[in-house]
Formats: C-alpha cells, sequence, structure tokens
C-alpha cells in the first residue's frame, strides 16, 4: 500500500485576536524599539517637575531662615532667645555692599578658599588611597590604623599651639589643620565602603579570571565610590570648621579672621556677614562635591531616580 502523506498548510498572518505566531516577532521587535523613545517623552515631565518641587522647596526653607531672623530683629524678641543685639537682614546688606567696595573682604575670602582647597585636597590624596590599601589589606591595616585611631578622637583645633611650633610659617600650619579635619571622615569613609563590597561579587570577578588590578578597577573602587562622596561631603564640612577655628586663633587673614575681627571691634554686621560667607561658601563646595559624584557615578543618580518615582 502506498504511504499518504499531507502536505503542512503554510500559516497564514493572524488577525485581530489570534494568538500570536512565529511570524509576528519581527513586527513585536519593530514595536519594542519604539517604546524607549514614547516612555522617555513620557518621563521628562515627571523628571522636571521633581526637580522642579526640590527647588521650591529649598527656596522656601531659605526664605523660612530669613523670615524668623527678620521678625526676631523687627521686633526686638527678648525671650529665650535674644535678638536684641543682632543686626537686622537690611543692615547686613548695607555692609555687604560696603565691604566689596575695598578689597579687605575679598582678600580674606579669597585667602580662606585657597586654604580649605589646599587642604581638601592633600586629604584627600592621601586619606582615599590610603583608605583603600587598608580596606583591602589586613597587614596594612594591623600596621596603620591603630596608630591613626590614637590620633583620630583629637579635636583638629586642638592642634593649633603644636602645629604653630611644628610648621616653619603660619600659613603652613593653617592649611595643615584643615586637612586634619577633612582627613579622617574621608579616610573611615573609604575603608567602610571597601567593607561594604558583596564578597559575592569578588568571588565571582576571581572566578572569572579577574586580577589583582582588574578586581580593584572594576569592581573595590566603584563599590566604595559612594562611601568615599560621603566621607568627602563630612569631610569639606569638618574642615571649614577646622579652618574657620585656625584663622581665627592664629590667623592674620581669612574668613575666620575677618569674623573675629569684627567681633573685637563689635561690629555685629560684619559678624554675621562671615557666619554667612561660611555658610555660602560650604554650600557650594558641597555642591560641587555633589555634581561631581553625579558626573563620576552615573548608576548612583538613576538608581536615585528611579527609587523617587
Amino acid at each position: 500500500m502506498a504511504a499518504v502523506t499531507f502536505a503542512t498548510p503554510i500559516p497564514e498572518r493572524p488577525t485581530v485576536g489570534h494568538p500570536a505566531t512565529a511570524l509576528d516577532v519581527p513586527v513585536k521587535e519593530a514595536a519594542q524599539a519604539q517604546v524607549p523613545e514614547r516612555v522617555t517623552g513620557r518621563r521628562l515631565s515627571p523628571w522636571f517637575r521633581r526637580h522642579a518641587v526640590d527647588g521650591l522647596l529649598g527656596v522656601l526653607s531659605i526664605l523660612g531662615l530669613l523670615a524668623i531672623w527678620y521678625l526676631g530683629t523687627k521686633y526686638r524678641v527678648d525671650a529665650f532667645i535674644r535678638f536684641t543685639n543682632i543686626p537686622t537682614p537690611m543692615e547686613v546688606w548695607d555692609r555687604i555692599i560696603e565691604v566689596n567696595q575695598s578689597t579687605r573682604y575679598l582678600k580674606n575670602l579669597g585667602i580662606s578658599v585657597r586654604r580649605i582647597l589646599s587642604g581638601f585636597a592633600i586629604a584627600c590624596l592621601i586619606g582615599i588611597p590610603l583608605g583603600l590599601l587598608i580596606g583591602r589589606s589586613r597587614w596594612i591595616r594591623g600596621l596603620v590604623f591603630p596608630a591613626l585611631e590614637v590620633i583620630r578622637p583629637i579635636p583638629a583645633i586642638a592642634w593649633v599651639p603644636l602645629s604653630i611650633m611644628l610648621w616653619p610659617t603660619n600659613e603652613i600650619s593653617i592649611v595643615f589643620i584643615t586637612f586634619l579635619g577633612a582627613f579622617f571622615p574621608i579616610l573611615l569613609s573609604t575603608i567602610n565602603g571597601v567593607h561594604a563590597i558583596d564578597k559575592v561579587l569578588l568571588r565571582a570577578a576571581r572566578s572569572l579570571g579577574a586580577g589583582r588590578f582588574a578586581l580593584f578597577r572594576e569592581v573595590i573602587l566603584p563599590g566604595a565610590l559612594p562611601h568615599v562622596f560621603t566621607g568627602l561631603a563630612v569631610g569639606m564640612g569638618v574642615a571649614w570648621v577646622s579652618l574657620i577655628a585656625a584663622e581665627m586663633i592664629s590667623g592674620q587673614f581669612g574668613v575666620g579672621y575677618f569674623t573675629w575681627e569684627a567681633y573685637s571691634l563689635v561690629q555685629y554686621s560684619e559678624i554675621v556677614l562671615g557666619m554667612l560667607t561660611i555658610g555660602v561658601l560650604g554650600l557650594l563646595c558641597s555642591g560641587v562635591i555633589r555634581i561631581v559624584g553625579f558626573w563620576i557615578m552615573p548608576w548612583r543618580a538613576f538608581a536615585t531616580k528611579e527609587s523617587d518615582e
């Protein structure tokens, strides 16, 4: 008996409502290729809206602080907090215009910025590599870390007398005190960043053949960077505190000296001006660190955006 064969019919393109077949794969891929463009267009509005809200809240926060200052000085509040001798915002503004007509204020401002950048840069150049080494090497940690822990609790301001005797010039001693203020937050945050890396990632990189340099470049450094930038932000704040204290005690120039001299001469407007200058400069420095962190760690910015939505 002859064998009977049946020809397999060629499937036709399904109509609407029919289940998809293999012939629909190119159609699906073409449709999916256009999805990110539409999604991006829909997500631009929430991104701008979120940042606009953040900016508005920041402005309201500053305006609230100014309102408290204005009302307290206008009505001369004399309760537990006394505003009787505090200058008004307009008096401080008039003082700002007056001091900017000479080079005295700008000169002190430039000297403080130079000192903070010098001390902070040295703290970064020493603190970050040393923190990475201590975090990765048991031998270096055992040899170096105990000595650093003895020095760390000493406030930077307590180093002022010894620093004057230790360094040849007063300028170097102030930079050294600023360095001490920034060094330990950067160092400890870097060490914690190395210790916080998931050990599974390290074993996975080794199993894929990564050497020591590749392991450091691809896993350890990127994993520790968020903690490093946290330490940089904290270190910048402590560095400003240390710098201003050192300038008040042993400096002849700088914003700290400018503020202390105003207090000695009973010029209250200049005292507030010096304080506002320190606050604005600290805010700008922290903002620069934050921007650099977003630039170096773009995945961090994306993760923050996703968690806010």
